[in-house]
């Protein structure tokens, strides 16, 4: 039983814009507020996997295995050798763009289902929902200012962040 978790931003930014930006060559180093680096290894029409590495020093490996162009793409993010979590990105509309993100977390998969509920309830839905804010927020933030978002813009995150 895994249960996704999803935020959507409205943006009053065409689509073509948005989509410019996140089809983009290690785009998360422009908008993601608890991006450290983001490193393309392969990005092209037939390959598109990088690696995410957070303020706080996590190394997480992206590989997207399906691309729809103008309209989002999915991908499995996790670390290189553990176990992953899958990422779906959808973009809607034309002149205003609805952005949607939903992760199917592997957080306790497998795990007895009462305490992978539980935990689900109080600390996976609420710190991916917060996490998800904080880089749609970043993306509108991006199109806003045209230069890369500063870390934490939107407060820092327990699981991302450098300690306080």
């Amino acid at each position: 039983m895994i249960l996704p978790v999803s935020y959507t931003i409205n943006l009053e930014f065409d689509k073509t814009k948005v989509w410019s930006i996140l089809s983009k060559r290690e785009h998360l180093n422009l908008f993601h507020p608890f991006c450290k680096k983001n490193i393309a290894y392969s990005w092209n029409k037939k390959s598109r996997e990088d690696s995410l590495e957070y303020l706080n020093g996590v190394k997480l490996h992206r590989n997207f295995f399906e691309w729809n162009e103008g309209s989002g793409f999915k991908l499995i993010i996790g670390r290189k050798d553990g176990k992953k979590s899958k990422v779906i990105w959808e973009v809607k509309g034309e002149k205003n763009t609805t952005v949607k993100i939903t992760v199917y977390p592997h957080i306790l998969s497998g795990k007895n289902k009462l305490i992978y509920l539980f935990a689900y309830m109080f600390v996976i839905r609420p710190g991916l929902k917060k996490y998800l804010k904080s880089v749609l927020l970043g993306l509108e933030w991006y199109l806003k200012n045209q230069k890369p978002i500063p870390n934490n813009q939107f407060g820092s995150h327990k699981w991302f962040s450098l300690a306080d």
